[in-house]
């Protein structure tokens, strides 16, 4: 047999990720769901965990105790049965069950550990996240301090788990309390999150809580106020649903379709070129050639420029508006990300507009403060009405991967109905770049997007950069070309040198102050 060699990849080529698929122990959940169940005798009987052999291996009336469950978990988790894995919730349903058979009150948060009713729930192909929140001094133990808002818990079982050069990944201390239900289980902050990770029945599980990693400031939770909270989350787990489906596969990763023609205009720096002296403590940016989705581009007309925000003048190219492109991934700020040097960096990319051209015969109105923004995909909406971002979160057989937006207005966002749960199309508006940071014009007119996958360690930031290039060569339907310094200084603005269909702005809102 001939050995095969695999063809170079040309530098300037982009790749798309490689994901693991893990294989669901359904055999194990329900060995543990029966266990669950026949605690409580007053409805043990009522569940039927004999497999039925005269019906299809996956279909779900093979596992009668499931459906039944899942009858049970649905009025509270709309489309639980979506999930391939088992959805640990801290939800007792066998004592809900129970209370309703004997008449007791069937006040949610009691069968919930004290946790609120789920502030958002989504299942689909790859696994399941959702959110609970807790009040502080809702229980014993817990914080008692007033925060600003109440405790959010997070927790995501997936199927898929993205394969990514992680030198931090699969770190963390053990928790001896819980070691005995979760042998495997670690503990870490990563990314200002406190996380709890863990696998069960074949499945990645990670529990997250924000926090602050530093000394306790008035209304903010510090990390160490938070891991009893995550704890207490922890101990309330139980199998609230889910759904036998055929197996995911392994996503191998591929060079990436580009467009073949050549754009006149567009060009950017490389993936790391961050303006000399503007990362964590001087160091440079990471390049990172991945392209971790095949998305549309956020804004929705070009021209578009992916600039820093906070830094811009120090570049010694155009302004703002002007190619070449450059990355500000790794900017100096002080959040974690781990691809940046020193581990802090701006955890996405700042975009911003083109500028109102002139008035002129044919040219549609054009307002500043109305260009619109638009899903990158078909997608979930995470966003509780006092949040100033907004996430999309795809979740199919082939991604788990959510996608930031930020400084659109959180009034305007919350009339619209850009908030929990709500369904978005791919190119379907969900607002206008704007200037909000804690209140209005508290930073320039932009949109910061970035990037998250699901890995082993839960949600991980990663650079969105060539994501973008190769989301715009689509907008646009022409490749772009990478430059250098030396070119990129001779850089010139861009005349709407595009086609006229791709320059006309949309119509909707917003000027000062620093980014994300």
């Amino acid at each position: 047999m001939p050995l095969l060699i695999a063809a170079p990849i040309a530098a300037d080529e982009f790749r798309g990720p490689s994901l693991t698929a893990l294989r669901v122990d359904w055999r194990a959940a329900l060995d543990q769901l029966r266990v669950e169940i026949k605690s409580h005798p007053q409805i043990a009987d009522d569940f039927i965990f004999a497999p039925r052999r005269s019906v299809p291996r996956y279909d779900p009336r093979a596992v009668p105790a499931l459906v039944q469950l899942n009858a049970v978990s649905s009025r509270f988790f709309t489309g639980i049965t979506r999930s391939p894995v088992p959805v640990l919730l801290p939800f007792d349903a066998a004592a809900y069950l129970e209370a309703q058979h004997s008449g007791a009150p069937l006040t949610l948060s009691r069968y919930q550990a004290d946790f609120n009713p789920v502030d958002m729930f989504d299942a689909g192909p790859a696994g399941y996240s959702a959110t609970f929140s807790f009040e502080p001094g809702a229980g014993e133990g817990m914080p008692s301090r007033v925060f600003a808002r109440p405790v959010e818990v997070q927790i995501t079982g997936s199927a898929l788990v993205y394969d990514i050069a992680d030198p931090a990944g699969g770190k963390g201390e053990p928790v001896k309390p819980l070691a005995a239900t979760y042998p495997d289980l670690r503990k870490f902050i990563r990314e200002g999150y406190v996380r709890y990770a863990f696998n069960r029945f074949g499945v990645a599980y990670v529990v997250s809580i924000q926090c602050l990693d530093s000394v306790a400031k008035p209304r903010r939770l510090a990390c160490k106020e938070a891991h009893p909270v995550a704890e207490r989350f922890l101990k309330a787990l139980r199998i609230a649903g889910g759904q036998r489906m055929r197996p995911l596969m392994d996503i191998a990763s591929n060079v990436l379709d580009r467009p073949a023609g050549r754009s006149p205009d567009f060009s950017y720096r490389p993936s790391g070129d961050i303006i000399p002296n503007t990362g964590y403590r001087k160091q440079g940016g990471h390049p990172d050639m991945m392209a971790y989705a095949q998305i549309r581009f956020p804004l929705d007309k070009a021209p578009a420029f992916v600039r820093s925000q906070s830094y811009g003048r120090r570049d010694k190219s155009e302004g703002p508006t002007a190619y070449p492109w450059r990355d500000n991934f790794c900017e100096s700020r002080s959040f974690e990300v781990w691809q940046c040097g020193g581990g802090y960096g701006h955890q996405g990319e700042d975009i911003r507009a083109a500028d109102c051209p002139p008035p002129g015969e044919g040219r549609e109105p054009c307002d500043p403060k109305q260009r619109a923004v638009v899903a990158v995909r078909d997608a979930i909406v995470i966003r509780g009405a006092r949040d100033q971002a907004a996430t999309l979160q795809v979740n199919s057989r082939t991604e788990h991967i959510r996608f930031r937006y930020m400084h659109m207005n959180p009034q305007a966002m919350n009339a619209d109905g850009v908030l929990n749960g709500r369904i978005v199309t791919e190119g379907e508006k969900i607002g206008v770049i704007s200037n909000y940071l804690d209140h209005p014009a508290g930073t320039s007119m932009h949109l910061h997007f970035d990037v998250q996958v699901f890995t082993r360690d839960g949600w991980i930031w990663v650079s969105p950069y060539v994501t973008l290039v190769s989301a715009y060569e689509r907008l646009i339907r022409a490749r772009g070309r990478e430059v250098g310094p030396e070119i990129a200084d001779t850089a010139q603005p861009v005349a709407h040198a595009l086609p006229e269909d791709l320059i006309k702005p949309d119509l909707r809102e917003g000027s000062g102050g620093e980014d994300n």
